[in-house]
């Protein structure tokens, strides 16, 4: 059994990953200012602290065994507007982390990174190798950290692992998105079911994909929560890791809206927009680095079985509210 400190870890992502660690049997301490995130969403049996990342010097101790980092400010839209809270918080915050970690003698960190850090690719499936130029200051923040945990690995023997994620959906039981405001699809669709929403906005229809609508790679939160396990298993002193995670397949929003009508039995209107400026026609990952380096598959590649957990949450919320 291990002991490891969760930053975010009440938010989407950082509550399903503690959920899996618990569940393997390790201990867990969630750090999170609850800015984004929920106190209900930090898992039974895991210690809670309501802190700022950039305090985790506060927290953190040589009894951690490694440290998984999922606080952040993740909107990319406000990020173009507030672009220097991004900067204080996703990268002033890492830097903090990472000195709490070197003064604490914790030498291991996975990092909650993105396919953001790519901008608009120029083939898919998208590799590692793939050029980065992020179009938004979130996915500039998330690579100017990738960079800062390089040179930590290099100077300091930390051992690290980036995960960049690509479009993160589903539930995992009573853990499941939750975004004020949300930006994400699926969720953002399953609104119109639930009757919160008159309709769902589908930007552009004219892109080079078959029904003319933006292609994207979805992956299971859970199978996401499996990789960081994984991770931490793989990750190496001196080494920074980078991998994608994605399932390598790719759903128009369109299928996306016509699965939702299928496992709802809701209709869902849609309205048709212009194109959004930066939205690239298709992004689907390659996730070979991750299963050779980490032993890694995604196994819940269904969008109808995503759709339904996501939608089993959406309910639970609804009817709590």
């Amino acid at each position: 059994m291990s002991k490891y400190l969760v930053t975010g870890g009440a938010g989407y992502v950082g509550s399903v990953v503690t959920a899996h660690l618990l569940e393997a049997g390790h201990e867990a301490t969630v750090l999170d200012d609850l800015s984004t995130g929920f106190r209900d969403g930090v898992p039974a049996g895991a210690t809670f602290v309501e802190a700022d990342v950039k305090d985790a010097a506060d927290h953190l101790d040589p009894s951690y065994d490694g440290v998984l980092h999922f606080a952040a400010s993740s909107q990319v839209g406000e990020s173009v507007a507030k672009p220097e809270k991004y900067w204080a918080n996703n990268v002033g915050g890492t830097m903090a982390l990472l000195g709490a970690m070197r003064s604490a003698g914790v030498r291991k960190l996975v990092f909650s990174s993105t396919a953001a850090t790519y901008g608009e690719p120029e083939s898919t499936p998208i590799t590692e190798s793939a050029p980065t130029a992020p179009t938004s200051p979130y996915g500039a923040t998330k690579l100017a950290v990738d960079h800062m945990i390089t040179g930590e690995a290099a100077a300091h023997g930390l051992a690290a692992v980036s995960l960049r994620y690509f479009n993160v959906a589903g539930a995992y039981g009573q853990y499941g998105e939750r975004h004020d405001p949300e930006s994400h699809l699926i969720p953002l669709v399953l609104q119109v079911a639930l009757g919160r929403r008159e309709s769902i906005s589908v930007y552009g229809e004219d892109y080079p994909t078959p029904d003319g609508t933006c292609v994207r790679d979805y992956i299971h939160v859970a199978d996401l929560a499996e990789a960081h396990l994984l991770a931490l298993g793989a990750a190496t002193a001196g080494e920074h890791l980078i991998c994608n995670l994605g399932n390598g397949n790719g759903f128009s929003v369109r299928e996306v809206v016509e699965t939702v009508r299928k496992v709802t039995g809701h209709p869902v209107p849609e309205v048709v927009a212009g194109r959004r400026g930066g939205d690239p026609a298709v992004l689907v990952a390659s996730a070979a680095a991750a299963q050779e380096r980490l032993g890694w598959r995604p196994s819940r590649c269904d969008l109808a079985g995503i759709v339904s957990d996501a939608w089993d949450f959406a309910r639970l919320r609804a009817s709590a509210s």
